[in-house]
């Protein structure tokens, strides 16, 4: 089984989300199919279809959550010391080199990407760019508009 790289903050959202599910929704749905069941003829019941549909979505997402932490690689950034170099968990200050926009990004595991909070998935083209090089060097990204091109001005492990 391959491993999934995720960050300690990433790892812990997880398991917050795992614990709200197991211990608040999951009890919740059951209550709810406990009294749609009360109301009598199943057959033509809406609140027991959306309880049912509801259960399984929420034992869907616990099974997904206990699948991605047991192959989890929890790196914590602040102990990671690569020289200066991209790499998982490392944040980075970039320059455009056509607009001169600054910009940081940390690069993060799948579940933990948000672009609105600079976090941008390992597997993302920026990322992969971005990934082996130092400060001062310039990284090509292929985007929708045309090749970008980004000069990495600072990289930080926090």
């Amino acid at each position: 089984m391959t491993t999934i790289p995720i960050t300690k903050r990433g790892a812990e959202k997880l398991k917050e989300e795992l614990h709200k599910l197991k211990t608040v929704e999951r009890p919740s749905v059951i209550n709810a199919i406990a009294e749609a069941r009360a109301q009598g003829d199943l057959s033509e019941n809406a609140e027991y279809d959306a309880a049912k549909d509801r259960q399984g979505f929420i034992e869907g997402r616990i099974q997904e959550i206990e699948g991605k932490l047991s192959a989890a690689q929890i790196i914590d950034p602040s102990a990671v010391d690569a020289g200066g170099r991209v790499v998982f968990g490392a944040t980075v200050d970039l320059e455009d080199e056509d607009s001169g926009d600054a910009v940081t990004y940390q690069i993060v595991g799948e579940d933990e990407a948000d672009l609105k909070l600079g976090l941008i998935n390992i597997s993302s083209p920026i990322a992969r760019a971005l990934i082996g090089k130092e400060e001062g060097d310039v990284a090509e990204v292929q985007a929708p508009g045309g090749i970008k091109r980004y000069e990495i001005v600072a990289v930080a492990y926090r």
